[in-house]
C-alpha cells in the first residue's frame, strides 16, 4: 500500500481557524446558487436588485461633462454616468423617456447634452430634458415629468456605485460597513492607465470571483506563474497571512516568498528586473506604493510575509492591493451559467525602455495567470451541472468562497436589505 504524502511543513505564521472565528459554518456547501436557473433570477431581484453596484472610478469622468456607459445585465439596464457641469457625479438610466431608444450610443465621451436619434428628444446630463422636437402636438405635456430616470448614485474614496432601487433602503456608508470606515484613504495609484482584460465566459459569476478568492489553487493551478513567488519550503502550500471577513465584505492576506530569485533561465525577466527580488505582482516599486503598503488597512496582520490582499466587496467586486500596486475584478452575470468578468491591473507611465520592457513582462504574466484561474471555472461548471456532486467540501483558506455564500443567502432570504445586513453581523458575532 502506498502511504498517502504528509501535509508540507508551515514554518512560518500564517492564520488558520478564520472559518470558525469568523462565526461560519464548517459543512459542505450547496452548489445549487451556481447551477439553478431559478435561484439565479431571485438573485438578481434581492442581490442585485437591492446592492450597492460599483461602477468604476472617479477618474473615468476626468473633467466636466464627461460621461461612460456601463451594461448591468443582471437587472437588464445600461447605465449613464455623468459629471454635471458643476462637477455633480450622477447615474441614469440610458433610456430616453419618449419612446426607451439609448441616449447615449458611445461608451464614454465628453458631452453636456445627449440627444435621442430617434425623434431627438435631448437631455441635459444632469437628466433634464431641454429639446422636444414639434412639443406643441403632445397633450398635457410637461418637460419637467420626462427627465433621463435617474439611479441612486454615491462615491466612496473615489468609487462610483450605484443602487437600483427607487429609494435605496441603506446608504451606500452603512451597505460598505466597516471596510469603508477603515479602507478610507488609500491611495490609488495610476488610475489614469490601465491594462484591461475583459471576457465572457460559460460559468456563474460566483465560480470566476471564487477563483480569485482562495490561496489553496496556488501549487496546482500556477505552478510555473504565482507558486514561485507565493509559496516556498517554508509555506509549500501558500497558506494565507491574515483574513477576515467585514460585515458583508472580506478579504485575505496572502503569503509572499520573500526570498524569491528571478530564474536564472528567465532572461526576459532578468533583463526586465520586474520583481525586484519580491514577487510577481510587483508592477510598481515606486515610493508612492510604500505610501499605499503603509496604509492601516493593508496587510492588516503586519506580516512580514505578506505579498497581497485580496479583498471582495459584496457582492461581485475585487480590490486587490500588492506590494506593486492595486487591481481590480467586476464579476457581471448574464445567465446562470454565463459571466462578463473584467479586469483591470493600474500601471504607472513608462518613462524608459527598462520600464516598458518591465510592464510588457508584467502585463504578459498577467494574462498567463488569468488564463490559468478561469480556465477551470467552465469545466467546474459542466460538472455541477452533469449533477455529479451537489455539495463543495471547503477547506479554511477558501472561507472567503463560504462567506459568500452565507452572505448571499441572508440578502436571498431577507425581506429588507438592512435585515440581510444584520444577518450577517449577528452570525458572527455568535
Amino acid at each position: 500500500m502506498t502511504a498517502m504524502p504528509e501535509n508540507p511543513p508551515i514554518l512560518v505564521p500564517h492564520v488558520s481557524g478564520v472559518t470558525k472565528a469568523e462565526g461560519l459554518s464548517t459543512g459542505p456547501v450547496s452548489v445549487e446558487p451556481y447551477r439553478s436557473s431559478e435561484y439565479y433570477e431571485r438573485e438578481c431581484r434581492q442581490v442585485f436588485g437591492r446592492a450597492w453596484l460599483n461602477m468604476g472610478r472617479i477618474e473615468q469622468l476626468p473633467k466636466a461633462n464627461s460621461f461612460f456607459v456601463k451594461p448591468v445585465e443582471a437587472c437588464k439596464a445600461t447605465v449613464l454616468v455623468t459629471r454635471d457641469a458643476a462637477g455633480t457625479v450622477r447615474a441614469f438610466h440610458n433610456v430616453c423617456t419618449h419612446r426607451g431608444n439609448a441616449v447615449a450610443k458611445e461608451a464614454c465621451g465628453q458631452r453636456n447634452r445627449f440627444t435621442c436619434r430617434y425623434h431627438g428628444w435631448t437631455f441635459r446630463n444632469d437628466g433634464d430634458l431641454i429639446g422636444v422636437p414639434d412639443e406643441a402636438q403632445f397633450f398635457d405635456f410637461d418637460r419637467k415629468d420626462y427627465g433621463l430616470k435617474s439611479i441612486a448614485c454615491d462615491v466612496w474614496d473615489g468609487w462610483i456605485f450605484i443602487n437600483f432601487q427607487k429609494v435605496p433602503e441603506v446608504s451606500l456608508a452603512e451597505f460598505l460597513c466597516d471596510l469603508g470606515r477603515v479602507f478610507t484613504g488609500i491611495p490609488y495609484l495610476n488610475t489614469h492607465q490601465a491594462l484591461v482584460m475583459e471576457a465572457r465566459l460559460d460559468a456563474n459569476w460566483k465560480l470566476i470571483a471564487d477563483a480569485f478568492a482562495e490561496t489553496y489553487h496556488l501549487k496546482t493551478t500556477h505552478p510555473q506563474t504565482l507558486a514561485p513567488s507565493f509559496t516556498s519550503d517554508k509555506n509549500r502550500l501558500g497558506r494565507p497571512v491574515g483574513g477576515r471577513t467585514w460585515g458583508i465584505h472580506r478579504s485575505v492576506s496572502t503569503y509572499g516568498n520573500m526570498d524569491y530569485v528571478t530564474p536564472a533561465t528567465s532572461k526576459v525577466e532578468q533583463l526586465a528586473n520586474l520583481h525586484s527580488g519580491t514577487n510577481v505582482l510587483a508592477g510598481d516599486t515606486s515610493e508612492e506604493v510604500m505610501r499605499l503598503r503603509n496604509h492601516p488597512a493593508i496587510n492588516p496582520a503586519g506580516s512580514e510575509h505578506w505579498s497581497a490582499d485580496l479583498t471582495w466587496l459584496f457582492p461581485n467586486f475585487h480590490i486587490d492591493y500588492s506590494s506593486g500596486g492595486f487591481w481590480t475584478h467586476e464579476f457581471w452575470p448574464t445567465a446562470y451559467n454565463k459571466t462578463r468578468w473584467v479586469a483591470r491591473i493600474y500601471m504607472p507611465t513608462a518613462t524608459s525602455w527598462r520600464d516598458r520592457l518591465a510592464q510588457e513582462h508584467y502585463a504578459a504574466r498577467w494574462g498567463e495567470v488569468l488564463l490559468e484561474d478561469i480556465g477551470n471555472c467552465e469545466s467546474i461548471q459542466t460538472g455541477i451541472e452533469s449533477g455529479a456532486i451537489d455539495e463543495f467540501v471547503l477547506q479554511d483558506a477558501e472561507f472567503m468562497i463560504r462567506h459568500s455564500l452565507h452572505t448571499l443567502d441572508n440578502w436571498m432570504n431577507a425581506e429588507t436589505v438592512r435585515d440581510a445586513i444584520s444577518a450577517n453581523a449577528q452570525s458572527v458575532s455568535s
